[in-house]
């Protein structure tokens, strides 16, 4: 009798065509990253969970429901990493790359590995899947956010994939309080109406309604406060500036008050890549966006 071995629900094996194209995709952003300063690096796919917990957000999606966490034979509770970010900024810390003579800040890293969600299996969503980081640690700056969306948007152009750009600013922490509790306000009026999952975002994650894509939270969300109404003087400026930098290299944008990304480390400007040719669930190529304090 012959047996029957099926992938792991979710999960898929990539043959010689698919893996070609791993290859030459990688090939390009290795160039790239070389060129404008970056510098590989290589994590653990196994991390402690704390590593993802403290960082991403306990209220966050890939906290809440998406992670694959095991104990090992002594009880410590280890988790396949979600993403490459935690991972990385751990490694700067643990290593002390921060005060060491032979790395200059700012540090800039860049990863390629797989990363494992326990995802809703759906077209284009897989539970094991392959991601390029490409991570800038130093002073806040435009500059730096702008060097960092100009590495992606050639990226993006060398291997031909048709993007357009969407950007937004979640501001400091100051910014992010005020607006907060007016979203709050505004959105607990209509409770009733907004999907489960956004009730439950209500109390522990508001701003991640505004990432929701369910119809009927989408017709609460267009006269929902916009960020940028809550911004700080300094956050206003600092986006004021990312703005006129991305216009004076000729990068198109559009503003998009809605974006807010998924976890909890991101501060100040945030951006997505998208694309008209996946449908709306699985629209966004390659997004990223300034962080504040994730080492500490």
């Amino acid at each position: 009798m012959a047996e029957i071995i099926r992938n792991v629900r979710g999960m898929r094996d990539l043959l010689d065509n698919e893996s070609r194209k791993k290859f030459a995709i990688e090939k390009v952003a290795r160039q790239l990253a070389l060129k404008y300063g970056y510098q590989e690096i290589n994590t653990p796919i196994v991390e402690y969970s704390s590593v993802f917990n403290k960082s991403l957000g306990q209220f966050s999606d890939i906290v809440t429901k998406e992670m694959y966490n095991f104990k090992d034979e002594k009880g410590r509770s280890l988790t396949l990493r979600p993403e490459a970010t935690a991972g990385i900024a751990r490694a700067i810390a643990s290593n002390g790359l921060l005060g060491a003579e032979e790395y200059r800040i700012p540090l800039k890293f860049f990863l390629f590995g797989p990363m494992f969600r326990y995802e809703r299996p759906q077209k284009g969503r897989y539970r094991q899947f392959y991601q390029i980081n490409f991570e800038s640690f130093g002073k806040s700056s435009p500059e730096c956010d702008v060097e960092l969306i100009s590495l992606a948007f050639n990226f993006l152009k060398k291997i031909k994939s048709t993007t357009y750009l969407r950007i937004n600013s979640l501001g400091d922490n100051k910014s992010r309080i005020g607006y907060k509790n007016e979203l709050i306000n505004y959105l607990k009026k209509f409770k009733k109406d907004l999907s489960s999952d956004s009730i439950i975002r209500l109390d522990k994650n508001p701003l991640r309604i505004l990432d929701s894509k369910e119809k009927g939270d989408l017709e609460i969300i267009k006269k929902a406060p916009k960020m940028l109404n809550y911004l700080s003087t300094d956050s206003r400026e600092y986006y004021k500036e990312v703005k006129l930098l991305l216009k004076s290299i000729n990068i198109q944008f559009e503003e998009d008050s809605n974006l807010v990304r998924g976890l909890d480390y991101y501060k100040e400007t945030v951006f997505e890549f998208k694309t008209d040719k996946l449908g709306q669930q699985q629209d966004s190529i390659l997004g990223g966006g300034r962080y504040s304090g994730l080492v500490k």
